[in-house]
């Protein structure tokens, strides 16, 4: 049998590209650090091996389980509206209090030392914060795609693997790259605090939504 079944391939990118597009706090997170040209790429390599991690785990076996327990998905739920609610705090905090960090703004970042007022470590905690602590990126990368796999038969289902995570370094590289051409354009401090602004009600709208379904 061919390993590589297009089908299979085309079939796991394109369900992969349908759910990750949805502009939710990963996507909000990688878009803000683009247009801030500040370690963008080091938050995309974070996002995309992740989002790898996630698929593996659901094709290798989570959707055979059943999914997450009812007491992992809770606490998992927990813990991502509480990184949820502090991040949004930060940009909260940003959109008041703008001075401290305009000096980072797009026209004033070296574009290749990405030296934002963030250092590389806590980049990393961000990115693996909005990854890891987000309860949709394990129900919809993890169980969903590991339940569409299920489709297909061995080797099939690992073809279809390769294609979630091929959508998933597609999406974020493209995202990344527009992010940081329009990051070039933007030197108004106005829409530096225009988008903390939007990014802390998203932040906070999603953590709400996320503690009510608790209750």
């Amino acid at each position: 049998m061919n390993f590589f079944t297009a089908p299979a391939f085309l079939s796991g990118m394109a369900l992969s590209l349908s759910l990750i597009m949805a502009i939710g706090p990963q996507n909000a997170h990688v878009m803000r650090m683009g247009l801030r040209r500040e370690h963008l790429w080091l938050t995309i390599a974070v996002c995309v091996v992740t989002d790898i991690a996630l698929i593996g785990i659901g094709v290798g076996g989570l959707a055979q389980l059943g999914g997450l327990s009812g007491a992992m998905l809770t606490a998992l739920t927990g813990a991502g509206a509480l990184v949820l609610l502090a991040y949004g705090w930060q940009a909260m905090r940003r959109f008041v209090r703008p001075v401290d960090h305009l000096v980072a703004g797009a026209g004033q970042v070296d574009a290749g030392a990405g030296t934002g007022g963030m250092s590389r470590r806590q980049a990393i905690g961000a990115a693996l914060a909005m990854s890891w602590l987000n309860p949709h990126a394990w129900l919809d990368t993890a169980v969903l795609m590991g339940t569409a796999s299920l489709a297909y038969a061995r080797p099939d289902n690992a073809v279809f693997g390769l294609g979630a995570a091929t959508g998933s370094l597609v999406w974020f590289s493209l995202l990344g790259l527009a992010m940081w051409h329009l990051g070039q354009r933007l030197d108004s401090p106005r829409i530096w605090r225009a988008l903390d602004g939007l990014v802390a009600l998203m932040m906070w709208g999603t953590a709400g939504w996320l503690l009510a379904g608790l209750l």
